[in-house]
């Protein structure tokens, strides 16, 4: 705008900072609980059900809770859109197959795979009654969608129970520690998936390889993470205040409730303080502590958190 700031260097960000070249990692730079894709179904949209399609199935109770999970992909999650899948244990496949029409979707299932030209999709017919991943939380699962809008203030992300998974549209990290979610729900973590990680048009691509194992964290004590874990339930507890509201209600930059602002506020506190004692003053200025961190941690082969 009307400031000017003479700095040494300027670096393929745009950051002023030192030129590195942020690189994927397969495993978290800090020691950050490991994020991975959701499930791949690779299924023909035979073991994805609208509500609809559920309840044709004419389940017993003890039947939809054996069979049937909720899932969520970016849409679902970011927007509330309810959708379920199948999901049949190995040890419940003979009871699954007694059902005629989950039998028919496994066999939609199988023919689909046999007919693909990817010899791994072939090599999947043999389980058709299953996705490609089978990973659900056992007690909880944090998700972060790989696509989201870029008009947010924040990335957007949250908490599902044991009994719902993701498709690999999301990220997921499973029966992770809350304090992980106040990171990724931070503006620090934002600047930063804005600067590394690739767009879709101009929305955030997020990647787990990209942006949350690179993402540079300073030592954490048992109390930061104490204090990072209330502030990822306050998030929550804001959210909850408001619903049946979705994530694209509640994080409309125009609509965005008061609580729910000042509970992002209270964690950016939280986290920026553990970086430089103090709130940062712009988005620049955090850039240029991630930066300078991360040229450390990756110079060093010491974890830092």
């Amino acid at each position: 705008e009307n400031s000017l700031k003479e700095v040494k260097e300027i670096n393929a960000y745009l950051v002023p900072a030192p030129n590195v070249i942020v690189q994927k990692k397969r495993q978290p730079l800090s020691s950050l609980s490991s994020m991975s894709f959701g499930n791949k179904p690779v299924d023909g949209g035979n073991l994805l059900l609208s509500s609809d399609e559920v309840k044709a199935l004419n389940l017993s109770s003890e039947q939809r809770d054996r069979f049937i999970r909720r899932i969520y992909g970016s849409a679902e999650f970011i927007r509330g859109l309810q959708r379920y899948c199948l999901w049949i244990e190995n040890q419940h496949l003979d009871e699954a197959v007694e059902i005629e029409g989950i039998e028919k979707r496994i066999e939609g299932v199988r023919s689909m795979r046999l007919a693909s030209r990817d010899k791994s999709a072939n090599e999947m017919a043999n389980r058709a009654h299953q996705m490609r991943e089978m990973k659900i939380g056992q007690s909880h699962t944090i998700v972060v969608p790989a696509v989201s809008s870029e008009g947010r203030a924040y990335l957007p992300s949250g908490l599902i129970s044991k009994e719902a998974t993701v498709t690999n549209r999301n990220f997921a990290l499973y029966d992770a520690p809350l304090w992980n979610m106040a990171l990724i729900a931070s503006r620090m973590h934002y600047v930063w998936v804005d600067t590394v990680c690739g767009k879709m048009r101009t929305d955030f691509n997020y990647s787990n390889t990209l942006g949350w194992n690179t993402f540079p964290v300073p030592t954490l004590t048992e109390k930061n993470k104490v204090d990072l874990t209330r502030c990822a339930e306050n998030i929550l507890l804001a959210r909850e205040a408001h619903f049946p509201k979705t994530i694209a209600d509640l994080y409309d930059p125009e609509k965005m409730p008061a609580n729910l602002r000042e509970a992002h506020k209270q964690n950016d506190e939280t986290l920026e303080r553990i970086y430089i004692g103090r709130r940062f003053k712009n988005d620049t200025e955090r850039l240029e502590k991630l930066f300078e961190l991360y040229t450390k941690m990756t110079t060093s082969p010491q974890k830092l958190a």
